[in-house]
């Protein structure tokens, strides 16, 4: 997105992260398309196993094992080298147009996706089309360090897995943003990374910025190539500086937690707004019940104004900052209640509408 061409802007438009508590599919989607109309998404629903954010992205991958509400790599034995082996076979046949990502095992399957494919049939007759389309993949960083061996050490360092990961996660994102191109231009697909609120400390000491910015760059890159935009989900704190520099289009951050770190990389975040960037401020809380049940549009839209206001200063234009801005939830909903997820739906919704009469007036 370096070219002015090519810039995006969402001028102030809700949009969720992903993750809802509900179990009706029909009345989930239907929630997102009436809340969500310029940027709707495909909801993840919780309350199905293989739609959590660590389960529905694991399959196809080589040497896993899933037993008893357990998963782990097996990575001893002929069997894996031959499992890695056709993997490999598999993704360079892909890479190299040989095979379609439809029928590779680089797509969700009937019961992964089935929510993912629910809201395609929908979003196929939505008149008028939407502006944009959100999807979400779960970031490689938190992939690889919620899963480990059978001998119990995390698969971040095994470098066979960290591979297979990467790679896999790359194309299933791809996947993902060609069939949403169908309805969308662009497309944007969030890599979801809750796990790099970790990052830097001790358990990962010896992951290395670069790293974690180069698993990000093979994922990002193939989003490219389906022509959608790439973005980053953190929920919580994290080294920022691992993606001002980046090729990734927006930054999804909780700015109703964590605004007074984030505004520390203001340098940064200048330049990456000056480049094209798009920030997502996540001004809608989801992590306490209290905070969602007290906050109202008036109180969090000033609070999201006051931040916007912090960042743009006297060396950019406010207008320009809200331009390259989405108003989102903090995190995902799937872990409230329903009607505690409908009200931060409709609260992310009111604030986008209170700053665009506030700021285009």
């Amino acid at each position: 997105m370096s070219e002015p061409e090519k810039k995006w802007l969402p001028c102030g438009a809700a949009t969720l992260i992903g993750s809802l508590p509900h179990r009706d599919r029909r009345k989930a989607i239907g929630l997102v398309f009436e809340e969500m109309r310029e940027i709707p998404v495909w909801p993840q629903l919780s309350p199905y196993p293989l739609e959590q954010m660590m389960a529905q992205y694991n399959e196809g991958l080589p040497g896993l094992v899933c037993e008893n509400n357990r998963t782990w790599f097996v990575t001893s034995g002929s069997s894996f080298e031959q499992e890695l082996l056709h993997f490999y076979e598999e993704y360079l046949a892909v890479t190299e147009g040989e095979l379609p990502l439809s029928k590779s095992r680089f797509r969700f399957g009937d019961d992964t996706g089935k929510t993912f494919f629910s809201f395609l049939e929908r979003l196929s007759r939505q008149q008028p089309a939407p502006n944009s389309v959100k999807g979400q993949i779960t970031g490689p960083f938190t992939l690889l360090s919620g899963l480990r061996d059978a001998e119990d050490r995390l698969s971040l360092y095994d470098p066979r897995l960290r591979d297979t990961v990467v790679k896999s996660l790359a194309l299933k994102a791809r996947w993902q943003a060609e069939l949403l191109d169908r309805f969308s231009d662009p497309p944007l697909i969030f890599i979801d990374e809750p796990g790099l609120a970790g990052f830097g400390s001790s358990a990962f000491i010896s992951v290395s910025a670069t790293e974690v910015r180069d698993m990000l760059e093979e994922v990002a890159s193939h989003i490219h190539e389906a022509s959608a935009l790439a973005g980053i989900h953190v929920c919580a704190n994290t080294d920022w500086s691992l993606f001002f520099g980046s090729s990734l289009d927006l930054i999804n951050f909780d700015a109703y937690n964590y605004f007074d770190r984030f505004i520390l990389y203001r340098s940064d975040l200048l330049s990456f707004i000056e480049r094209g960037g798009v920030v997502a401020w996540g001004i809608v809380p989801t992590m306490e019940e209290d905070d969602i049940k007290r906050e109202n549009v008036d109180s969090l839209a000033s609070r999201c104004l006051q931040q916007l206001k912090r960042v743009a200063g006297e060396e950019i234009p406010l207008a320009t900052v809200f331009r390259q801005s989405l108003i989102t939830p903090s995190c995902g909903c799937g872990t409230l209640s329903e009607a505690l997820a409908e009200k931060v739906i409709h609260l992310t919704r009111g604030v986008s509408e209170r700053l665009r009469q506030e700021l285009n007036s």
